[in-house]
């Protein structure tokens, strides 16, 4: 069952997560039936999901097929432990994270300046630093070179995002998980603290 209160609407701040990431999740559908689900770097840009990788596999032959997919990505942020909410029970064990989840359908980019665009925009998530020319389909070092890489565009049909940061949670409840966050104070648990403030600002009873 999918939780209202942590369901995200606002685009702006679901695009702002899919650019901090490169990496997703692709789900595909063999002719057997089977479902495959591959992990893969992707950019997201003019409103579609783009992925690159070689001209021919098993996830390009599901493609072919039926071009229906999914495509998921998601960070954890901090692991919540029981001990937080209660010193005994194990149930209140969680997790806070983001998500995006989308169903659409993909498309081979057979243009080469569409191709070049896209990979301009790996480029600028995965090398920011330059260091590099630019793609341009009109340059005869890269026209070769994009022939043989396959680019392929999701076109989203449904896209539905989750941030959980304690919505649900109030009072003592949610006082023990930032005192808990506090006193840890490892990896994103401060980050996490203050996505707690901006997804429920008014949880301070």
């Amino acid at each position: 069952m999918r939780r209202k209160e942590f369901a995200v609407h606002e685009q702006q701040e679901i695009e702002q997560f899919l650019h901090e990431q490169s990496y997703g999740f692709l789900g595909t559908v063999g002719e057997d039936g089977w479902s495959r689900v591959t992990p893969l770097n992707f950019v997201y840009g003019h409103e579609v999901f783009y992925f690159h990788g070689s001209l021919a596999g098993e996830k390009m032959k599901h493609m072919k097929s039926d071009n229906r997919v999914s495509f998921t990505v998601a960070e954890e942020y901090s692991l919540i432990p029981s001990y937080f909410f209660d010193p005994d029970l194990a149930c209140p064990a969680t997790a806070f994270f983001k998500s995006v989840m989308v169903k659409g359908r993909a498309e081979k980019v057979t243009d080469l300046t569409e191709k070049a665009a896209a990979l301009n925009l790996f480029m600028q998530k995965l090398q920011p630093e330059g260091g590099y020319l630019t793609i341009d389909a009109a340059n005869p070092e890269y026209t070769g070179n994009l022939k043989a890489v396959s680019v392929v565009k999701i076109i989203p049909e449904q896209m539905t995002a989750k941030f959980k940061f304690g919505q649900n949670m109030k009072g003592e409840r949610r006082a023990g998980v930032i005192s808990g966050l506090e006193d840890r104070n490892q990896g994103k648990d401060s980050e996490t603290i203050r996505l707690m403030s901006q997804y429920c600002p008014f949880h301070t009873d």
